[in-house]
């Protein structure tokens, strides 16, 4: 059961995957990745996972260290709901880097694949996506789109 609801994690979360990547200029994407509770059915799996080993879970969490980690993800639950906990924030982090592509004009050509690295390698993918979104904003002056720094500042008051 433990292997069936960790690969479940993923199959849970590859639709909105999907929608992302493959069909970004429709409407229903974009309602769906604007929703955080795209996430909830990973989290019954991470919940589904966690509650039998929630002592060696509070354990890791509360006085982390390695060994103790370790320990956790030895645990067959433990290790799935560390999986289904990976799952939920990268859905919640591609699909920020979806919307926020969106809102900063970013060509769904770039993000699909920027977001099949998140999938895969999240840190990598957030950490490439940061850099153009930096790129982006800085490319964008007054006039041309989004407003400037100091035209968001002034709209802000």
């Amino acid at each position: 059961m433990t292997g069936a609801l960790f690969e479940t994690a993923f199959v849970l979360a590859a639709p909105f995957w999907l929608l992302m990547i493959f069909l970004p200029n429709r409407a229903f994407t974009a309602r769906v990745a604007a929703s955080p509770l795209t996430v909830l059915p990973v989290l019954a799996v991470y919940l589904v996972m966690a509650l039998p080993v929630l002592p060696e879970l509070w354990t890791a969490v509360s006085s982390p260290d390695i060994d103790t980690f370790r320990d956790l993800t030895a645990l067959s639950n433990g290790a799935g709901a560390v999986w289904a906990q990976v799952i939920a924030w990268d859905l919640l982090l591609g699909q920020w880097m979806f919307l926020e592509s969106r809102r900063l004009g970013i060509s769904p050509y770039v993000v699909g694949p920027l977001l099949v690295l998140t999938i895969l390698l999240s840190p990598f993918g957030l950490l490439l996506f940061l850099v153009l979104r930096a790129a982006r904003l800085r490319g964008t002056r007054p006039g041309r789109g989004l407003p400037g720094r100091a035209e968001r500042v002034t709209a802000d008051r």
